[in-house]
């Protein structure tokens, strides 16, 4: 991770989404599988469907209003209709998403969210995505899609999310910090620079985000840390560029916040890929 750009602040290059053809379908499930050599950023923009991305190749950025998702290989984001949402990436993407008609999906969270991607689900997306776009509805293939969506009923969520603030005190603090995510500053500097008190800064956190300042550095530590171990990087060199003391601070950081360790967490991601 040498050089200073971050993983939440995603180069300049921009694509307009068009989803027109999407619409068009008269099905209860589409979907789209697009390929990028040197990743990505879609303006903001919703759709009419729900929509469920994820990516075979490469780490993922969306943002919303109410916060960052950042979503490493065999993990997905939910994104419910009309949920404005900006989509990033750095480097090599094979995304796929997957788009449901509302009257399929009413009982489906309603808020955005990182999920994780069974083996089952993601044998059924590839089957999915193998289908003609006017699949029969009454045939095998209907019957495919229906388990598909019965499937999503069993998504479980995954703990990914950055959420984000307005408030003109906290606003500098989190972009500084979403740019260079080892930044030491505590939460008395940010006081100083800001102009605020420590004791507000504190209580804001909490309020705004749900979060302690402590807890909000270290989830954008680990969310900054997962693209770069996806990408193949070393543990040692990503927690040292993280400002952590040692590597095994680093890994018990991990292991608190998703169950195991980088190495388990990876090999897994590649033990289930094609």
């Amino acid at each position: 991770m040498k050089n200073p750009s971050s993983i939440l602040t995603p180069p300049k290059t921009r694509l307009r989404p068009d989803d027109h053809d999407l619409e068009s379908i008269p099905r209860a499930v589409v979907w789209r599988v697009r390929n990028y050599e040197n990743g990505l950023v879609v303006e903001s923009h919703h759709h009419r469907r729900a929509q469920l991305l994820f990516a075979s190749k490469g780490v993922m950025t969306v943002e919303t209003k109410q916060g960052i998702w950042v979503v490493p290989p065999k993990r997905a984001v939910w994104i419910p209709p009309f949920m404005d949402h900006a989509v990033s990436s750095r480097g090599h993407l094979n995304m796929r998403s997957l788009y449901f008609d509302p009257a399929v999906v009413k009982n489906l969270p309603t808020t955005c969210m990182v999920v994780t991607v069974s083996p089952l689900f993601r044998e059924l997306s590839l089957a999915a995505a193998s289908l003609p776009p006017l699949y029969d509805e009454n045939g095998a293939d209907g019957r495919v899609i229906s388990v598909l969506i019965d499937q999503l009923q069993t998504i479980s969520t995954t703990p990914l999310h950055l959420p984000t603030s307005t408030d003109p005190r906290l606003q500098p603090i989190i972009s500084a910090l979403s740019r260079n995510p080892s930044d030491s500053r505590d939460l008395g500097a940010w006081a100083r620079e800001v102009g605020a008190s420590e004791r507000t800064l504190s209580r804001l956190f909490s309020s705004q985000t749900g979060m302690t300042f402590r807890q909000w550095r270290q989830q954008v530590k680990l969310l900054e840390a997962l693209g770069h171990l996806a990408n193949g990087e070393q543990v040692a060199g990503v927690a040292i560029d993280l400002g952590y003391e040692s590597q095994s601070a680093f890994i018990a950081m991990f292991k608190k916040a998703l169950g195991t360790t980088p190495g388990k967490y990876f090999s897994n991601i590649r033990d289930r890929s094609p």
